[in-house]
């Protein structure tokens, strides 16, 4: 699946989103395939979209979950540069909160805290869109990867995923809300909240 084809389920719109394509070092050299490099350095930014949207929606509504969960998320980012350093790689991720290289993942965050701001409710279901986003990406990753390391960390990051979902889920429904599936199958959400929180490493405790 192509970055923008992901991108464009966080957009919620039918418009077709163009990503960039960045240029990576020979496969000798870094040692990944070219696949392998493109995933890493997209996901470093997917998971500072997702840290920064939550530090965000922390400022407008104080509530714990989103404050808790990008302290996960940081983590998932942390690992991901980690991995981008050990493989050469170039960090594609900028240090201010709310900006970002890849212009699509820019725009989708404009999007998403100016969707989020209209209500607390509708801020969780923002993070809930994500976390189903980001479990469908890392497991397309996951797929694509041939280093052990590499799958170690993914996995990693898709158990914190859902457990955000899970915790996303349960503010959402303490609200008396049933939360619908938005990007995931219902059958696969329904599996995912309805059974415990996990011990993943890497913070998503």
């Amino acid at each position: 699946m192509k970055s923008s084809r992901r991108l464009a389920a966080y957009a919620l719109a039918a418009a077709t989103l163009t990503t960039t394509t960045l240029s990576f070092a020979d496969e000798a050299i870094t040692g990944l395939s070219v696949v392998e490099a493109e995933d890493l350095t997209f996901m470093r930014e997917e998971e500072k979209l997702a840290r920064d949207v939550y530090l965000t929606m922390q400022e407008y509504w104080d509530n714990k979950v989103f404050v808790n969960i990008a302290l996960s998320e940081q983590s998932h980012a942390d690992a991901i540069a980690s991995l981008l350093d050990k493989y050469g790689l170039i960090d594609p991720a900028l240090d201010a909160t709310g900006y970002f290289n890849n212009a699509d993942l820019q725009a989708l965050y404009d999007q998403l805290v100016t969707r989020g701001m209209a209500s607390e409710l509708e801020a969780l279901h923002v993070g809930g869109l994500i976390e189903e986003v980001d479990m469908l990406d890392i497991q397309h990753a996951i797929d694509r990867a041939e280093h052990a390391d590499i799958i170690g960390v993914y996995e990693s990051l898709l158990c914190g995923s859902r457990n955000h979902l899970r915790s996303f889920v349960g503010s959402i429904e303490r609200q008396g809300v049933d939360y619908q599936a938005q990007y995931l199958s219902q059958e696969e959400v329904d599996s995912i909240v309805g059974s415990p929180m996990e011990r993943c490493g890497n913070g998503n405790n």
